[in-house]
């Protein structure tokens, strides 16, 4: 039974921003927190400055390997103005983000701190391909990588356990991935803004113009069928499954319940959090389900005195197509085997009754591994405030959203509801 806890005092978000996602051969680290911090101070209404500021709380989860440099809170500490002011580095792979906020909700719940700047970042695309599947593989646990588990490979393990168990086919994951894409068009900051359509009338195009036989898909579905536009990565995960490699960083301003009218008129209140660990893979009860998922999604609903039914919107942790599924499933929004259904009836589009992953997610906006916790609540704030622009969700009254995010195999995940009040 899951014991329903409470902040001692409640914490606000006054602002949020995030740097573009993509590879950026000429930018670091520093530059894109630099980036998203800027675009944090321009969203706060009534503006805010390093010297309000009491403490940084950082998520990053291997620069050390991405990048060969760590003791990134003192650089970005220094980089932003903030010195002496204490700053703290939180790991916990692709949850190092949103963990990175919990502390921060916390340290500002117990009165330690009034104004708290949070966020995350990675810098991935220094290094090769293969030396990135070695880093993030470093995520997995000793079992998984002794067995020469990439994380592609994983999720292939994931979703063939979830195709035998209940029917789903890799039709159904291309419904996600369609989808992602038509999201990140409408996303500024989001790393591929082209619709698969696009993808393909490119690739037409360019057989045109070096005298080729034009390919003959009939629809985005047919292209992604095809092996040679969709070669498979580690089957039946294929590449369009897959995110990206990204650089990016994503952070935003949490303060004291009672300070926020002083920044905004129109706050968020952090609603309910949770945490959960989970076993690795190879001891785990279930394939198509995350033990920690389900339960870091009781932990944040009892907080937010919710049920899942009361979540209008939510970013999960889509780093491949798969997740997604077992993700809306895990949080209650759709009963187990359903999840792929639901999909396919266009319910999780920013039209439909549920939207999952306006910002593009993680297959499209990026995923910097650091910044995706925090990158996903950007995105809450974003549309919370019906600041979205044209990937708005079309819903005068949208007042709660919830935020996904796991690290390793489902090894650590968090859920943060966030609520316009």
């Amino acid at each position: 039974m899951i014991r329903q806890r409470k902040l001692g005092r409640g914490v606000a978000v006054v602002g949020a921003g995030m740097s573009r996602f993509g590879m950026f051969s000429d930018l670091d680290a520093k530059d894109l927190f630099i980036e998203a911090y800027r675009a944090m101070l321009a969203s706060v209404d009534k503006g805010v400055g390093p010297e309000d500021i009491d403490a940084l709380y950082l998520g990053n989860f291997s620069n050390d390997f991405f990048a060969e440099q760590s003791h990134w809170g003192a650089i970005l500490s220094d980089a932003l103005g903030l010195v002496p002011k204490p700053a703290s580095r939180v790991e916990g792979a692709c949850a190092s983000s949103a963990l990175a906020v919990r502390e921060a909700v916390f340290a500002i719940a117990s009165g330690f701190y009034d104004i708290v700047l949070v966020g995350g970042f990675e810098d991935m695309s220094k290094r090769t391909t293969e030396e990135v599947a070695a880093g993030l593989a470093l995520a997995a646990s000793p079992d998984e990588r002794a067995a020469g588990f990439t994380f592609p490979g994983v999720f292939g393990a994931v979703a063939t356990a979830y195709f035998q168990r209940y029917g789903a086919t890799c039709a159904d994951l291309w419904e996600v991935t369609i989808k992602s894409h038509q999201n990140a068009v409408l996303n500024p900051k989001a790393q591929y803004r082209k619709s698969i359509q696009e993808i393909m009338d490119g690739k037409v195009e360019k057989s045109r113009s070096r005298g080729l036989p034009l390919p003959q898909w009939q629809d985005e579905r047919a292209f992604l069928a095809d092996a040679r536009a969709n070669p498979a990565i580690a089957w039946p995960m294929h590449l369009f499954d897959c995110s990206p490699i990204s650089d990016g960083a994503a952070c935003l301003l949490l303060v004291g319940e009672e300070l926020a009218r002083s920044f905004t008129d129109d706050p968020l209140h952090v609603a309910g959090i949770g945490q959960a660990s989970g076993r690795s893979l190879s001891q785990a009860d279930d394939l198509t389900s995350l033990e920690a998922s389900r339960s870091a999604a009781r932990e944040a609903y009892a907080m937010a005195g919710l049920q899942p039914s009361d979540v209008q919107f939510a970013e999960v942790h889509d780093c491949f197509s798969i997740a997604e599924i077992l993700h809306i499933e895990d949080l209650g929004f759709f009963p187990a085997g359903e999840g792929y259904r639901a999909v396919t009836r266009g319910e999780t589009r920013r039209d439909g009754p549920m939207p999952i992953n306006t910002s593009g997610g993680l297959k499209c906006k990026g995923h910097p591994v650091g910044a995706t916790g925090s990158a996903q609540l950007v995105e809450l704030w974003e549309q919370l405030r019906q600041s979205a622009g044209p990937r708005q969700i079309e819903n005068p009254d949208l007042r709660v959203g919830a935020a996904h995010s796991m690290g390793g195999t489902g090894g650590t995940c968090a859920v943060t509801i966030l609520e316009r009040r």
